[in-house]
């Protein structure tokens, strides 16, 4: 078993895209990190380049992988301190009543089922901590409606629920919730999303990220680092007292309705 430091933070889609950043930005700060994700490609990546961590190739939506997460969670550290809800999927690009079942059902067991499955298993271990966290990434789709997207804005509006639940819960005990609501973040999965939209709209995907920067009052995405960023705060002890709170990272998310005119 490995010696922890200071704090140990376990964190689902972990090694790529903004999970890769937050934990990035912990183990700049000396923290412990495992890292589990459904890719054995993005696992190998991640751990050539930050040998210190560890992961578990596991997909989320599955129980039985998530148990196997906690297994070597506990087999490397011993302990839990913070555990970052971060995997996701973006769901299908279509109007409601072209969405298969398959789709519909991905999505949820992803972005919704995924995170209650970890929450589940984590939670005995954080009330051992002293200070423990959940940060839940939630989306500015959890606070808008978000057309052609049905799936994904069902499964994050359901995210703050468990949120807002989570922190009536375990707060007597300690443990603090949050949710993080990113914006568009630049690089592949957004331009991807965008890609699909434009697709779906019989228009360019530069007219449909147009739409998007328009709808932010900044006029720009953020970044994964400014996601990390706020994740670091909340799993931190300057935000002690902060629980049950959703805190949007979105320059200004002035609507979601992606209106062409």
């Amino acid at each position: 078993m490995s010696q922890p430091a200071e704090k140990v933070v376990l964190i689902s889609g972990g090694a790529a895209g903004i999970g890769c950043r937050i934990a990035e930005a912990f183990i700049a700060e000396g923290r412990s990190v495992h890292v589990f994700d459904a890719s054995a490609e993005n696992i190998d990546t991640f751990l050539a380049a930050h040998q210190s961590a560890t992961a578990t190739r596991a997909d989320i939506s599955i129980p039985g992988d998530v148990d196997q997460v906690f297994a070597d969670l506990d087999s490397n550290y011993g302990r839990l301190d913070v555990l970052v809800n971060n995997a996701g999927i973006a769901g299908p690009t279509a109007a409601v009543q072209d969405i298969s079942d398959a789709d519909w059902e991905q999505c949820i067991a992803v972005d919704l089922n995924g995170p209650f499955y970890v929450t589940r298993r984590a939670v005995p271990r954080l009330l051992e901590s002293t200070g423990g966290s959940i940060v839940n990434i939630a989306s500015t789709a959890a606070t808008h409606g978000f057309p052609l997207r049905s799936a994904y804005a069902a499964a994050k509006w359901a995210l703050i629920g468990l949120t807002k639940t989570w922190a009536m819960e375990l707060g007597p005990q300690g443990v603090r919730v949050n949710a993080v609501c990113p914006g568009s973040v630049e690089g592949e999965r957004i331009d991807t999303v965008i890609e699909r939209d434009a697709k779906e709209r019989g228009v360019s995907a530069d007219a449909v990220r147009d739409v998007y920067l328009k709808q932010v009052s900044m006029r720009r995405f953020v970044s994964a680092d400014d996601i990390a960023a706020m994740v670091r705060f909340l799993a931190s002890d300057e935000a002690s007292t902060v629980s049950g709170q959703v805190i949007a990272v979105d320059g200004n998310t002035e609507t979601l309705a992606n209106q062409m005119s």
